[in-house]
């Protein structure tokens, strides 16, 4: 904002600058930040491949594909966002590619968690006559008094076609957008564009339901993997890369985010998001190569019994013995 007249910068009104002009304006810190991040992206990215070759190696099929796609959520996104970082008029397509890879992790997720049951005829054998608990998160988590819901395969079914909804959904929704604003009918710019993200948000929340249902039914027989950290990396992927992007962009849409030439205040938050997502999906990345790093043995997943059922077996042999 000009003091003097009250004039509005014209660079706040354009579009994102060109690559060459972004890197023009650089500084000796914006260079030195800028090498820092493409060094943390880049080091994602080859952790990832190196990993996949290890897993590829080392765990049985379909498992390992399984893995491989959870493993990349971490360093796909940072990938994306160094590119949107260098080229900042590319932010909405690297940030399409990024989401649309997260909704097959998704349901993926969803996959990992029934295979390393062993997959799901053994699920299936081991959750016999057994119910899921479908009052949690993100959609029914206060509704206590939802019953419960037989383990079936066609539960099942239904649990999968809940997240690979979103999957599919998601990739025809972004290059449904892609053709909009190729036609001049989508801007992320325009608030009013932007109706299609309500819907992208119900269906996010109907994928993410059928996998807290199946975690929370498994995750005590999957300690020994280590699943629940797995899990608490692939929730934070979540939030960071869908909420945290969310409030920054309606920040700059505001413009609590100031603009800075030759960046405007939508340009600006989405760099902010790009290079922030950067450092953050560096540390998830080295963190989930630690979970991962290692061939596990299907979990077996033996039918149990209480304790109650037992002392009361104990009861009855000890009276059958007396008689």
């Amino acid at each position: 904002m000009d003091d003097l007249n009250g004039t509005i910068d014209p660079t706040c009104l354009q579009e994102p600058p060109l690559a060459i002009d972004a890197i023009n304006q650089l500084d000796m810190f914006g260079v030195a930040l800028y090498a820092i991040l493409t060094f943390m992206a880049t080091v994602s990215l080859i952790l990832y491949l190196e990993e996949c070759v290890y897993i590829y190696k080392k765990v049985p099929f379909p498992k390992k594909t399984t893995i491989i796609w959870v493993n990349g959520a971490a360093p796909v996104i940072a990938t994306m966002s160094c590119l949107g970082m260098w080229i900042p008029r590319s932010t909405m397509f690297t940030d399409m590619t990024s989401n649309s890879y997260f909704a097959v992790v998704i349901y993926k997720v969803l996959i990992l968690l029934l295979e390393e049951c062993g997959g799901e005829d053994a699920f299936l054998k081991f959750s016999a006559n057994k119910s899921f608990m479908i009052s949690t998160g993100p959609c029914c988590c206060c509704c206590r008094c939802l019953p419960r819901v037989p383990v079936t395969r066609r539960m099942l079914f239904w649990l999968k076609v809940g997240s690979l909804q979103y999957a599919i959904l998601k990739t025809v929704l972004s290059i449904f957008s892609i053709v909009l604003w190729a036609n001049g009918n989508f801007d992320l710019a325009d608030v009013s564009a932007i109706w299609i993200n309500p819907f992208i948000g119900v269906l996010t929340l109907t994928a993410l339901w059928p996998v807290g249902i199946m975690f929370m039914f498994i995750r005590g027989s999957l300690r020994s993997i280590k699943m629940v950290p797995k899990y608490a990396m692939y929730q934070l992927v979540l939030i960071l890369s869908q909420l945290q992007s969310a409030v920054i962009s309606i920040l700059s849409l505001d413009g609590t985010i100031a603009c800075s030439p030759p960046f405007s205040s939508i340009a600006r938050g989405s760099m902010i998001s790009q290079q922030v997502m950067i450092v953050e999906m560096f540390i998830i990345t080295l963190v989930t190569r630690m979970l991962y790093r290692r061939t596990y043995e299907p979990i077996r997943l033996d039918s149990y019994e209480n304790d109650n059922e037992l002392n009361a077996k104990i009861i009855l042999t000890s009276k059958m013995n007396v008689v």
